[in-house]
């Protein structure tokens, strides 16, 4: 790798390791240093995805591409056997000695097509346990009994591993899915890039607070809109910017909504942005009001930033913004809490320059993406180890 070599070249010569994600992009966002370090180190690198717009970039990178149908949110049961068909196809076609899958459609039909097709050894990364184990409704609870029972089924294979990003979601794997502790590894996000995401220069005039997340109600957005409106009826001086994009996810909030908010003038609404660590860099506080995470990579992104942080006290938040260290932790689904925390901040330069210095050494310490790095390829090897020689 170009900033800190974690393998040596020739360490994976001979092996062949295919991650399959959701989209391509995705991959670019969050595992694209475990590419490159896999590159280095002699692999044949192949990036299964649904690809839209950032194909060429991975093939940039010296990594090959092989498109797959999948529908990352979608709820049509025909296509979903198109993704598994296409995923049955690639493993019989290219062999890999790892099969990495990443987020919840490819965890599971990446799973089966590796137990169809004989893939010696699988590692499935779990970025949180998502919308569907925080859905109240009849139907969620329904399919979320139903994904439980394959967990059991698919997770607990030999030579099998399950990354998970805090403690919380190992527990409930393990309880409520019955998957074996020994079969669990804690790697805590995908890293964050320290020397991109660096403390910067917070615009003149009143602090800015960035949420920087999906457009979604359980990100806590229409929370923090609420939060918004109270604190402007309060004449606190804070802009509150919301930055990203809606998707096909159930839970997404509807374009008109966003621009209703953005009419009304409580809240600034941006829209997807390619330069988060300038918002960043601009702003004074980072905020995620979510109700359930993984382990959020816009809080890592904020805290290598030196951003102080207000966030909701659930898992995966709760391992980045710690509570008078480096933000401020308020309950989930809540707007006046959330609202008093801002203003908190937002009055309070002192605080928000300690607990953003507080959060930028948390970064460089626990949280760089060479770390993560150095963490997912050890388990690889761990895996490889138990395989007899590489394969043709």
């Amino acid at each position: 790798m170009s900033r800190g070599a974690v393998t040596k070249a020739g360490d994976f010569a001979g092996r062949k390791v295919l991650i399959v994600v959701t989209e391509d992009w995705a991959f670019l966002q969050h595992r694209l240093p475990i590419g490159r370090a896999l590159r280095d180190a002699g692999a044949d690198v192949v990036i299964a995805a649904r690809v839209r717009a950032d194909a060429d970039r991975i093939r940039a990178a010296g990594l090959r591409v092989a498109p797959i149908r999948l529908a990352r949110s979608g709820r049509n049961p025909l296509y979903d056997l198109l993704t598994l068909y296409d995923l049955i196809k690639l493993y019989r076609r290219e062999r890999p000695d790892v099969a990495h899958h990443v987020a919840l459609k490819p965890v599971l039909y990446g799973s089966v097509a590796a137990w169809l097709t004989g893939i010696p050894s699988i590692v499935n990364a779990l970025g949180g346990m998502g919308f569907l184990f925080i859905a109240t409704s009849p139907a969620a609870r329904v399919l979320r009994g139903a994904v439980q029972i394959l967990y059991r089924l698919l997770l607990n294979r030999r030579n099998t591993r399950v990354i998970l990003q805090n403690p919380d979601d190992m527990a409930q794997l393990a309880d409520a899915a019955k998957v074996r502790r020994d079969r669990l590894t804690l790697i805590r996000g995908s890293g964050v890039d320290i020397d991109h995401y660096k403390p910067g220069t917070p615009t003149d005039g009143p602090p800015i607070a960035v949420c920087a997340a999906r457009m979604l109600r359980d990100k806590g957005i229409v929370e923090l809109v609420e939060a918004a409106r109270l604190l402007k009826s309060r004449d606190v001086a804070i802009r509150i910017r919301l930055v990203g994009p809606t998707d096909d996810n159930p839970a997404s909030i509807p374009e008109d909504v966003l621009t209703r908010w953005a009419a009304e003038g409580a809240v600034e609404v941006v829209g997807p942005s390619d330069d988060v660590a300038g918002e960043y860099a601009r702003a004074s506080i980072a905020v995620l009001p979510s109700y359930r995470e993984g382990l959020p990579k816009t809080l890592l992104e904020a805290a290598a930033a030196g951003l102080p942080m207000v966030a909701t006290d659930v898992p995966g938040c709760r391992e980045i913004c710690r509570d008078g260290e480096t933000g401020l932790l308020i309950p989930a689904r809540t707007a006046e809490p959330l609202a008093d925390a801002l203003e908190r901040l937002a009055k309070d330069p002192d605080l928000r320059r300690d607990y953003g210095a507080a959060a930028r050494r948390l970064a460089v310490t626990e949280f760089s993406d060479r770390l993560v790095v150095r963490q997912t390829l050890d388990l690889y090897r761990t895996l490889l180890e138990n395989q007899s020689t590489p394969r043709d």
